[in-house]
C-alpha cells in the first residue's frame, strides 16, 4: 500500500481532493513550469517539500530551494533524488534564514526568478504561549513575508505566492491572526506585484502535527494523547503541494485558493484518527483514564497487543470550535474548478492600521521586557473580528 492511500484512510477518505483538476490543468502546469524560474522559500518542510516535488517532476528551468534547516534540506534532496530523480534544470538547494542578509545577496546573485512561493511559517497555536515565540512568529509570518516579496518585486519576479491558513478566517488564535494580518499587508503590496494565496486545512502527518506525533510515540513504545472534541479537515502533503501549485500558477492576483468542501473532505477527531491508526499497526487502543495510567501501563499494555491511549476534552488556548475556509463576508468563486474553490478580493486595506501595527511591534521589541497582553491588544487594533480568548492552558501542558 503506497503512503499516500495509507494516509487517505487514516484520516477516513478513499480517494484524493483534486485530481479532476490536476488532469484537466496538466498541460498548461506543465507548460508553465518547463518555461519558469523558481525560487522556494521554507522548501524543506512538510508543504515546503510537497511544492518542490511538484514543481521538481515538471522539469523546471531553475528551481532553488531556501530553508533554514540542513538536515531537513538534505532529506529533500534524497527523498527527490529516491523517486524522481534527475532535471536538466538547475536545482539547488541554500540552508539559510530569509530574513538574514545572505538571503539578500542569493537572490541578487542568482536571480531573476519568475515565481516565488513562500511556505516558511511558525504554525503552531502553541507558539502563542510566550512572547518571545511571539515575536518571532510575528516577524516569520509577516515581516519576513513583506520582506522577501519586496525582494521579489525588485527582482522581476512575474508572481509572489504565500501560504495561508484556514484558520486565518474568523481568527481566534495568534497564529491564525498573524496569517490573517498577512494576508491584509499583502493586499497592499499587491498593488505593485500579483500575489495569490493558498488557505488549507491540517496536513497529515506534517512535521510536528499531532499526527506526526504518533509515528514518534509508537517508534518509542511511548503512550499516544488526543483531544476527542477537536474535529478537524486534513489534506495529504501531496494535496497541499498541488493545491499550492495550482494557486502560484492560475491564480488571479489577489486570489486565495481553499479546498471546496465535498464527500471527499470531511471533519474527523484526532482521538478517532488514533484509534485508525493504532489498528492498522496491528494494535488495540486503550483508553487510560489519565496521563498516568498511560505512562504506568505502557510497557505492559503494548506486550499484550495493545496501545495506551489518552482521550481528554480540549480546554488550551486557541483551539476553534470548528473549521472554515472563508467568512461570509467574502467574496467566493466556486465554478472556476471542479474542487478547489477561490476567494476574490479587491485591494482594499487600511494603511494607517497596518502601519500602527508595524509601529506597535517595533514599540514593543524596543522595550527591554515584552508582555503578551500588549502583542494581544496589537492585534485586536488591526483585526476586528479576532475573537481570542485566552485560557491560561497550553499544549506544552499535555502529553
Amino acid at each position: 500500500m503506497t503512503m499516500d492511500k495509507t494516509t487517505l484512510q487514516l484520516i477516513g477518505r478513499s480517494s484524493t481532493l483534486f485530481d479532476e483538476d490536476i488532469n484537466q490543468l496538466e498541460d498548461q502546469l506543465s507548460e508553465q513550469v518547463k518555461n519558469a524560474r523558481f525560487l522556494v522559500i521554507g522548501g524543506a518542510g512538510s508543504i515546503g517539500q510537497a511544492v518542490t516535488g511538484e514543481i521538481f517532476k515538471r522539469k523546471p528551468k531553475a528551481l532553488h530551494v531556501v530553508d533554514i534547516s540542513e538536515n531537513n534540506m538534505v532529506e529533500l534532496v534524497r527523498n527527490l533524488r529516491s523517486t524522481l530523480g534527475y532535471i536538466d534544470g538547475d536545482f539547488r538547494t541554500f540552508a539559510l534564514d530569509c530574513g538574514g542578509r545572505e538571503f539578500e545577496i542569493l537572490m541578487a546573485t542568482e536571480g531573476p526568478y519568475d515565481y516565488v512561493l513562500n511556505l516558511s511559517a511558525l504554525k503552531h497555536v502553541r507558539s502563542e504561549k510566550d512572547p518571545f515565540t511571539l515575536m518571532r512568529m510575528v516577524n516569520v509570518n509577516i515581516f519576513n513575508t513583506i520582506k522577501t516579496m519586496n525582494l521579489a518585486r525588485a527582482g522581476g519576479a512575474q508572481k509572489y505566492f504565500c501560504v495561508s491558513t484556514d484558520k486565518a478566517a474568523n481568527p481566534v488564535n495568534m497564529m491564525g491572526a498573524s496569517k490573517r494580518i498577512m494576508e491584509m499587508f499583502l493586499m497592499r503590496e499587491s498593488l505593485t506585484l500579483p500575489v495569490s494565496m493558498a488557505r488549507f486545512a491540517n496536513v497529515a502527518f506534517s512535521d510536528g502535527s499531532l499526527l506526526h506525533g504518533f509515528n514518534q510515540r509508537f517508534a518509542k513504545r511511548q503512550p499516544i494523547a488526543a483531544p476527542n472534541d477537536v474535529r478537524r479537515y486534513f489534506v495529504t502533503p501531496q494535496e497541499s503541494g498541488e493545491l499550492c501549485l495550482m494557486s502560484c500558477l492560475l491564480g488571479d492576483n489577489r486570489d486565495i485558493f481553499f479546498p471546496k468542501l465535498s464527500e471527499k473532505l470531511h471533519l474527523i477527531s484526532f482521538s478517532d484518527i488514533a484509534v485508525l491508526y493504532l489498528r492498522q499497526l496491528g494494535f488495540e487502543p486503550f483508553e487510560c483514564a489519565s496521563e498516568n495510567e498511560a505512562r504506568e501501563r505502557a510497557d505492559e499494555l503494548i506486550s499484550k497487543k495493545q496501545w495506551p491511549c489518552y482521550f481528554f476534552k480540549s480546554d488550551t488556548t486557541g483551539e476553534k470550535d470548528f473549521e472554515e475556509f472563508f467568512t461570509d463576508k467574502e467574496d467566493l468563486d466556486m465554478s472556476r474548478f471542479n474542487n478547489l474553490g477561490v476567494i476574490r478580493n479587491k485591494p482594499e486595506f487600511d494603511d494607517d492600521k497596518l502601519n500602527a501595527f508595524a509601529s506597535g511591534i517595533k514599540s514593543i521589541r524596543d522595550k527591554s521586557i515584552w508582555i503578551k497582553k500588549d502583542f494581544v491588544q496589537i492585534f485586536f487594533d488591526i483585526l476586528s473580528e479576532f475573537d481570542h480568548k485566552e485560557t491560561g492552558k497550553y499544549l506544552d501542558q499535555r502529553m
